[in-house]
């Protein structure tokens, strides 16, 4: 099999010698050498780049897992945190709410029997007081709690005693008396009511508010409590 190799043109009247040949032969030897070492030393240099690189991610990837691994315990701590916290925050609850059922209690035992009294000084005369009174009529959909009843042949004083009242029992006082206007017509009951709010600590507002709304208002006093009726300030007492 022939072989044809591309070899420098010699110069124009120049014969091929053996020593010119040989010369290009160790020319593209050393050529080929120097090639060989280049691609050489070009993929140690790659391999070096390719494994630093490696060294890297894989570095990387454990700072990352280790991360996660911190963020992923902080959440749970968190959470535990929470749970606790939400412990907490229902216990305090429940603490707040049995205190606020007690405070009731004293409040209604302070001004029930005192009802009467302060209620005569301004007219009326009640015979009778009842206390928790609850009306449970499924039938004609008519449910509603009083703290204090105080009644007589002609009217009804429906009390209702909270520590701290608000717009929003004033706003369901007014639906109670209109339920249990309701209920009387039902049972041929045709004694006026009307309606009165004891608190133990009143805002002014809150208080004007429950008297633009025909209410009396019982405040504590002294040893007692006073009555503020509605047309002290200006306003009509309600009947409903």
């Amino acid at each position: 099999m022939e072989t044809s190799h591309q070899t420098p043109t010699p110069p124009c009247g120049e014969g091929l010698t053996f020593e010119k040949v040989w010369a290009s032969l160790m020319e593209l030897k050393e050529f080929q050498k120097e090639t060989a070492e280049q691609i050489k030393a070009m993929s140690a240099e790659t391999a070096e780049q390719i494994k630093a690189m490696s060294a890297e991610t894989d570095r990387k990837i454990k700072e990352t897992a280790e991360q996660m691994k911190e963020t992923d315990k902080q959440m749970k701590e968190t959470g535990k945190q929470m749970k606790e916290t939400d412990r907490k925050m229902k216990e305090t609850d429940r603490r707040v709410g049995e205190l606020t059922d007690r405070f009731g209690v004293i409040v209604e035992r302070m001004v029930v029997p005192n009802l009467v009294a302060r209620f005569q000084e301004l007219g009326f005369t009640f015979t009778k007081v009842s206390r928790n009174i609850k009306i449970n009529d499924k039938k004609n959909r008519i449910l509603a709690e009083v703290d204090a009843f105080l009644e007589n042949g002609d009217k009804v004083m429906v009390v209702e005693i909270k520590s701290k009242p608000k717009t929003d029992y004033i706003n369901d006082h007014v639906e109670r008396l209109e339920k249990l206007r309701a209920y009387a017509d039902l049972h041929n009951d045709k004694r006026k009511y009307l309606g009165a709010v004891a608190g133990v600590v009143f805002d002014e507002g809150v208080k004007i508010y429950a008297l633009k709304n025909g209410f009396y208002v019982l405040e504590p006093s002294g040893e007692t409590f006073s009555v503020t009726r509605p047309d002290d300030r200006g306003y009509t007492p309600k009947e409903w």
